[in-house]
């Protein structure tokens, strides 16, 4: 009998641990999938809240720090901007119509020595300037001048690619209106401050006046050479006329001199003056501003201009025009009289055109020799006396100071100083024989080689062979180093002839790199301002001593002595000669176009140059000739009445003893000839003692040449005992 309460089995269990049935399973993995599912929804919505709070907490603190961030650089270029304008100038008064002031050049005794003054021109309206001196002016000073607001950006960007490419710096990026705040509210310094102070005036000023304004103030304010501040000056100085008559030639030469007033100025030489001026013509067409054809004809009438000549033709104003073409530097724009103390010593430059004058009258005519110059100034830098030619009224070009020229043999005491440094010493011998590098072959003067020589008798005698060995033995980047270190600024090719002074420098420069040895091895710096006041005594530049740096030891400088004093006392400089102890070198440069002598005592240091503008060759003029007469005429009476004083002076002789090894520039050995230095107090026919280490120490090597416990008392050297 069948169970009427029975049910049809279903597959699910109905107790624990039984299996459910099939659709019952499915319906609750789904639920715990669904479970899961939500479970990490809920999880990812919480992680997702958790990231937007700190996603915002971020942002707020990065609002935060960006807004205190801008506000703390706020601040503070706020004060870096109050720190540029808190002393800048009130630029209402640029527009005041002003001629240029007096300027007073006096001696340090109270001497009057030159004067410069407004007495030449008067402001000049814009309506008055010429148009071509403005074409002229913008196109080679600023072409964009019409165009920017006070910076030019591209102009700045152009220099800065043109310099690069250059390797220094060839063309600036000022605009017209940085150079008039510049030079007239600024002065020189060169520094950041400066710099950022020209930037804020020049936008100023392009805010407040008009082109024609800015251009009328440039125009009677800038310096065109010789003590002349402004166009009108300008003009009646080179051309005897006032501004508003200058034509498209006059123009364009003046423009040309904005670039170097002294040594463009048609009155110091007149083929620079041109060649200057037809580039700004040049300048005139690439800009659209005249055509070629007004270009040619302007630049033809160069052949016809005449300049007037000067009333005041004393020899004195070689120096005055050096001085006057600096004060800019100095105190930048002046609108003041002003007295400039300077170096001059009225004597001596009475005493040196006078030895000039007379040495050059008698030997000049038989010699081909028509120009000279010379230069004197203290050991310490001090330019007491100035010959820049024959005759300032015949020419204004300043052959001391502008004249670049090849200075020949005395470009060698770089050579022989380089290699003292390295360790060479007088007693070391060299080869004096034929020599060739690559399809070079230097020859001595006299076409006659001595074989084995010492390099003192090399350098006493200048034979040419010897310091192109020793230069190529050292190595010519120490001796163009050494050059550049005493004062020599051009820059110098590394070419074997280096040694033989192929390189162009001036009389100032050469005579300053010598003041280096008389200095016992300071740096010296030429100059010839002391000071600069106005009429209330107001000071505006007062020169400090300087606590001048050691450009060469006072080993080398003594040892150094030594080969100079011997070019004096045996060589080919016998005839500068002046009885009291002198050192110099005498120069000769190829075809005997340049002659040089530059000699110092411990209390002189004086150049003299002999040679032609034209470069044509003199008939076997030397530097042991009329230079090495001149120089002792000058020295002679310059030094008349002051007490004789000695020159440190390393001395010595040969020994059998062997040096110390010495290495040339690659490390390899160099095989000499032994020597000693001698002793002080010895005499010759005394057996020298062993070759000790050189003295490098200061003290050690100054107790040798002075007397213990009395600092300053030279010891007798005997020199007079001392024979080779």
């Amino acid at each position: 009998m069948a169970d009427s309460g029975s049910k049809k089995p279903t597959g699910k269990r109905n107790v624990r641990g039984a299996k459910a049935s099939p659709k019952r399973a499915s319906t609750r993995g789904g639920l715990q999938k669904q479970k899961k599912k939500a479970a990490k929804r809920s999880a990812r919505a919480a992680q997702g809240g958790m990231v937007n709070r700190i996603l915002n907490l971020l942002t707020a603190n990065n609002v935060s720090f960006m807004v205190t961030t801008a506000f703390t650089c706020l601040i503070l270029g706020l004060l870096s901007l109050a720190y540029f304008m808190y002393d800048l100038p009130d630029i209402s008064t640029i527009t005041k119509v002003s001629k240029a002031p007096s300027i007073v050049l006096r001696t340090e005794q109270g001497d009057i020595v030159g004067s410069s003054g407004d007495i030449y021109g008067d402001y000049v309206r814009y309506n008055d300037i010429p148009r071509d001196m403005i074409k002229a002016l913008v196109a080679t000073e600023d072409r964009n001048f019409f165009n920017h607001h006070g910076v030019d950006p591209f102009g700045l960007l152009r220099a800065m690619v043109a310099n690069a490419r250059a390797g220094r710096v060839v063309q600036g990026g000022s605009t017209l209106t940085q150079q008039l705040a510049k030079n007239v509210f600024l002065t020189p310094e060169r520094s950041l401050k400066r710099k950022v102070q020209e930037l804020i005036l020049a936008l100023s000023l392009e805010n407040k006046y008009s082109k024609q304004e800015i251009l009328t103030v440039y125009l009677n304010r800038v310096y065109f050479g010789a003590g002349t501040y402004g166009i009108d000056a300008a003009s009646r100085r080179y051309f005897n006329k006032p501004a508003k008559k200058l034509m498209l030639p006059e123009s364009a030469l003046l423009v040309g001199l904005l670039k170097a007033p002294s040594r463009y100025a048609p009155t110091s030489n007149r083929k620079l003056a041109i060649g200057r001026a037809t580039q700004v013509l040049i300048n005139m067409v690439d800009a659209g501003l005249i055509t070629k054809e007004q270009q040619e004809a302007a630049a033809g009438m160069y052949k016809g201009l005449s300049f007037p000549e000067f009333t005041n033709t004393s020899g004195q104003r070689y120096f005055t025009d050096w001085i006057l073409d600096q004060i800019p530097d100095y105190v930048g724009n002046i609108d003041r009289d002003l007295i400039v103390t300077t170096t001059f010593y009225p004597k001596l430059q009475e005493e040196a055109e006078a030895v000039v004058n007379k040495v050059m009258d008698e030997k000049g005519p038989g010699t081909n020799a028509g120009q000279a110059a010379l230069l004197s100034m203290t050991p310490n830098g001090a330019v007491r006396a100035m010959v820049g030619g024959r005759s300032y009224g015949a020419s204004q070009f300043n052959r001391a100071t502008q004249a670049r020229r090849q200075p020949g043999s005395s470009f060698k005491t770089f050579v022989f100083l380089a290699a003292i440094e390295a360790g060479w010493r007088p007693y070391h011998t060299i080869d004096d024989a034929p020599l060739t590098i690559g399809k070079w072959s230097p020859g001595n003067y006299n076409g006659q080689y001595e074989g084995t020589v010492s390099l003192k008798h090399a350098f006493a005698q200048s034979l040419n062979t010897v310091a192109v060995r020793l230069s190529e033995a050292v190595g010519r980047g120490k001796v163009i180093d050494m050059a550049h270190r005493l004062g020599i600024k051009a820059k110098m090719e590394s070419v074997p002839s280096i040694a033989l002074g192929v390189t162009d420098t001036t009389l100032l420069e050469m005579t300053n790199a010598y003041a280096h040895l008389a200095a016992e091895g300071r740096s010296v710096q030429p100059y010839g301002i002391v000071s600069i006041k106005d009429v209330h005594g107001k000071v505006f530049y007062q020169r400090k001593p300087t606590q001048s740096s050691s450009q060469l030891s006072l080993n080398t400088v003594a040892v150094a002595n030594d080969l100079l004093m011997a070019v004096v006392e045996q060589g080919t400089a016998r005839g500068a000669a002046i009885g009291r102890p002198a050192a110099g070198k005498t120069g000769t440069s190829q075809d005997f176009r340049d002659a040089w002598f530059i000699g110092y005592t411990p209390d002189l240091v004086t150049g003299v140059w002999v040679g032609n503008d034209n470069n044509k060759s003199m008939k076997k003029v030397t530097g042991g000739g009329i230079p090495a007469q001149i120089w002792r005429g000058f020295m002679q009476k310059a030094l008349a009445g002051v007490a004789a004083h000695s020159l440190p002076r390393q001395t010595f002789v040969q020994s059998v003893y062997e040096p110390a090894p010495l290495y040339d520039e690659f490390g390899d050995p160099i095989d000499m000839q032994g020597a000693v230095p001698i002793q002080q107090e010895s005499l010759p026919g005394d057996v020298p003692p062993p070759r000790k280490r050189e003295v490098e120490n200061r003290e050690t090597f100054w107790d040798n040449l002075f007397n213990a416990g009395e600092p300053g008392q030279p010891v007798n050297q005997r020199d007079d005992r001392i024979k080779r």
